[in-house]
């Protein structure tokens, strides 16, 4: 078990770590993720020196600017070889943190004309470091929140399924598979369709986590289902019945406890799908759009071929994903191995 609790312990650290930048996104952003500098679109991503141009080392990280930036031809011959230092807590653009406390403190920046983009910029010159934190806010909300809504309809379903049985079980269990192979894609398709056509991102948003979460449910409730089964006929459940306990006490006290480490492991596993999900639908232009930064706005240049063959950096935001999604799937399998090694 020591070895399992080991193995999770590094994923857990990973996601705490980068939680703590996604709540703070506006702390470690250099910029806002509206901010555009029409001088510079689609500059690429900006060098850090320590060593200038006459050998000389700096133990202050610079950039060069504004031509290191990629701005104009005409700005890049003004001051193209000055020294811009990198500098740490700095005072920005005003941000929110939890949609409460208002705050302009950034974790480093340059001072103006130069502009550091850490991750190139986009058409409109906007950071893409700065948006693509901004992006996580919307990205992994919506993956989570679906999640949770998901798992919390399978709990219900597989709960009543397992314990009960009978036509309750198959009427749910059939409904379950009806979902499983809904093609979740065409019914958003179908649902957006339906709707008008002018309506506010928020609503969007709450209409991505609505249809992703209400199709979701049948995987997690079957999996509930199997472990409600086994519980419900465990000597202590049995003893506690003989004793006149009634069916929701059993479940809320007894049956469901048991099924948390399944849940959790669900959660685990369905967030980064829900999060590629939202990523794909905004990317087709079905989910929310501008000017709410989420990952898929991120790639959405990516569907004109001029970005797509000129600018490699515009796949950075893909490429960031990578490795979020081993984290996230490293968690729910040492979940399910320290699950497996807790006696039951």
């Amino acid at each position: 078990m020591l070895t399992q609790r080991r193995k999770l312990a590094w994923p857990v650290v990973a996601l705490a770590a980068f939680c703590c930048v996604v709540l703070f996104a506006g702390f470690f952003a250099p910029y806002d993720f509206a901010t555009q500098d029409r001088d510079t679109p689609f500059a690429p991503p900006t060098a850090i020196h320590f060593v200038d141009a006459g050998g000389t080392f700096h133990i202050r990280p610079f950039v060069y600017g504004p031509g290191d930036s990629g701005q104009s031809a005409e700005s890049s011959a003004q001051g193209s070889d000055q020294p811009y230092p990198l500098r740490w807590f700095v005072l920005g653009a005003p941000y929110k943190i939890a949609c409460v406390f208002t705050s302009r403190a950034h974790l480093f920046g340059v001072a103006r004309p130069a502009r550091i983009f850490l991750m190139g910029s986009d058409g409109y010159g906007r950071d893409q470091l700065s948006r693509f934190l901004y992006g996580s806010q919307i990205s992994l909300l919506a993956g989570l929140i679906a999640a949770i809504l998901s798992v919390a309809i399978g709990i219900l379903a597989g709960g009543i399924a397992g314990y009960y049985g009978g036509w309750i079980d198959e009427l749910l269990m059939r409904g379950g598979e009806l979902f499983l192979a809904l093609p979740w894609l065409y019914l958003l398709f179908a649902v957006r369709a339906a709707l008008p056509l002018h309506i506010s991102q928020w609503q969007v948003f709450l209409l991505l986590i609505s249809v992703m979460g209400l199709i979701g449910w049948a995987r997690p409730a079957r999996l509930i289902r199997g472990v409600v089964l086994s519980a419900k006929e465990r000597n202590f459940v049995l003893a506690a019945r003989g004793f006149g306990a009634s069916d929701a006490y059993l479940l809320r006290r007894h049956v469901l406890p048991q099924t948390y480490a399944v849940l959790l492991t669900q959660i685990t596993l369905l967030i980064p799908q829900y999060v590629l999900a939202e990523v794909t639908l905004t990317f087709l232009g079905l989910g929310v759009g501008e000017p709410m930064p989420s990952w898929g706005a991120l790639l959405s240049s990516l569907q004109q071929y001029s970005v797509l063959s000129s600018y490699w950096w515009m796949f950075l935001p893909a490429l960031l994903l990578i490795p979020l999604f081993v984290v996230f799937y490293a968690a729910a399998d040492a979940l399910q191995e320290l699950h497996k090694s807790v006696p039951l």
